[in-house]
């Protein structure tokens, strides 16, 4: 096992909650390290969680990341149409938004911008995968896994910005799940157009309730987003071929019409991930502090996964700074807690409302479920 000197914090994770924490630190003029995680073989050549509400731009702004985190290739958001407790199709445009239109993003893209400018702040990069922490004396050990074998970090403090799986904060808080939804998703890849057919320009979201969950497709610059959103033991099998997948996204009345237009290009087997909210209790604690989908994750339908993730992040940041310059830890980490707490009952609320709007499978699997969920903690299961 190498070693490497000690830093003032890490972040664990590369993400845009890691990205923008590590950013905050730096300019803080603080010895900050990003451990990011390396490309997995046979991984997804995509990233899901390609929508940015219109609202983040205040933010993105005040840490001068605007507008070239947002610039394109980026397509601006032109609203969506969504069929959701009635067969009909109805639209939503950005003019219902109090910020009006947001993003569709290449989330590759998106999230390399946000790691160059952390970089650029003083960042150092690190490739690798936090496995643990180990407490210290003042500070933590973390273990990070990368190609050639492992390494030792040193820090006071530790963000953990892992997303889902809370590599840091596992063993040190308590995850509470709030269902077990699963996305399966693939990217149909664009052309500019070939004979006989006019390039893919529909960049309006399409959202559809169906008997056994809801399907998506979006428009990124990467290609067409199309996912099913379901419960593992919900998910016909067929879901995990190219043919199987395409075949259920067509039967469907609204998701299935969009993937005709245009020229698509047919896909690779289709990528799953855990797509559930997920909450953590506590966010942090001494030495640590867990950001993004590690500290609070949502459910795909609330669009609010990126947004979150940067505040958090910026939060984050902000918190270890203060301690590391002499504030006390437990109220600093006492006006983050409020914070996401906050963010988190208001998620609930709008989820529960979200979910019983949709009535006409209520005997079904999959909506007796969520009909269930009342807008409070205590629907939550301990992981």
């Amino acid at each position: 096992m190498t070693r490497h000197g000690a830093y003032d914090a890490v972040v664990a994770g590369g993400g845009p909650a890691g990205a923008v924490a590590a950013l905050v630190l730096a300019r803080a003029g603080r010895r900050v390290a990003i451990v990011d995680d390396p490309p997995v073989p046979g991984a997804c050549a995509h990233k899901v969680g390609e929508s940015l509400p219109s609202a983040a731009a205040p933010l993105l702004r005040d840490l001068d990341l605007w507008p070239g985190s947002t610039a394109a290739p980026h397509l601006r958001s032109t609203g969506m149409y969504v069929s959701w407790g009635s067969p009909e199709l109805r639209e939503r445009g950005p003019v219902q938004d109090p910020y009006g239109a947001g993003w569709q993003l290449d989330r590759l893209r998106f999230d390399a911008f946000l790691r160059d400018a952390a970089h650029v702040a003083g960042a150092e990069p690190l490739r690798g995968r936090v496995t643990d922490a180990v407490d210290d004396g003042p500070g933590l050990r973390l273990h990070v896994r990368h190609e050639h074998g492992t390494r030792e970090l040193r820090c006071a403090w530790a963000v953990d910005a892992t997303g889902r799986r809370a590599a840091l904060a596992r063993g040190r808080a308590v995850r509470r799940r709030q269902d077990r939804l699963v996305a399966a998703h693939l990217l149909m890849a664009r052309r500019n157009g070939s004979a006989g057919h006019e390039p893919d320009r529909e960049a309006r979201t399409v959202v559809e309730a169906v008997p056994g969950g809801w399907w998506y497709t979006t428009l990124t610059p990467a290609g067409r987003i199309v996912a099913h959103l379901t419960d593992p033991d919900l998910a016909d099998p067929r879901l995990r071929t190219p043919d199987g997948f395409l075949d259920a996204a067509l039967r469907t009345r609204y998701v299935g019409a969009r993937l005709t237009a245009g020229d698509l290009v047919r896909p690779s087997a289709p990528c799953w991930s855990t797509a559930h909210g997920l909450r953590l209790t506590p966010y942090g604690g001494r030495g640590w502090i867990a950001a993004g989908d590690a500290a609070l994750a949502f459910d795909p339908l609330s669009s609010q996964g990126i947004l979150t993730a940067l505040h958090s992040g910026a939060r984050a940041g902000i918190a270890v700074a203060l301690c590391l310059a002499g504030a006390p830890r437990r109220p600093v980490l006492a006006s983050y807690t409020d914070f996401l707490d906050g963010v988190a009952v208001a998620y609930v609320r709008h989820h529960a409302e979200a979910y019983a709007t949709e009535t006409r499978w209520p005997a079904l699997p999959f909506w007796q479920r969520r009909g269930a969920v009342r807008p409070r903690d205590s629907q939550e299961a301990r992981e």
